[in-house]
């Protein structure tokens, strides 16, 4: 990948196996963690309509050894 001046910023383009394993198309907003000084991650954000469908399945349920203590959370 070569380093492109894009404005003020600067871009790379992704590979096309990068593109195809996280199903991107234009518009989708990703996440760019670095590792260390030689390699970083991109994470596909979850779209709004991934994040209602998690949700729906979620449903409420709480793992079984889920303990909530209100108490807990108020301290400071």
């Amino acid at each position: 990948m070569i380093v492109s001046k894009w404005g003020n910023s600067l871009a790379i383009r992704l590979p096309t196996q990068v593109v195809d394993y996280l199903k991107l198309k234009e518009g989708d907003d990703i996440e760019v963690h670095v590792a260390d000084k030689k390699h970083f991650q991109i994470k596909k954000k979850p779209s709004l309509q991934d994040r209602i469908d998690g949700l729906r399945k979620f449903r409420g349920r709480m793992p079984t050894d889920f303990h909530f203590d209100r108490s807990e959370l108020n301290e400071r």
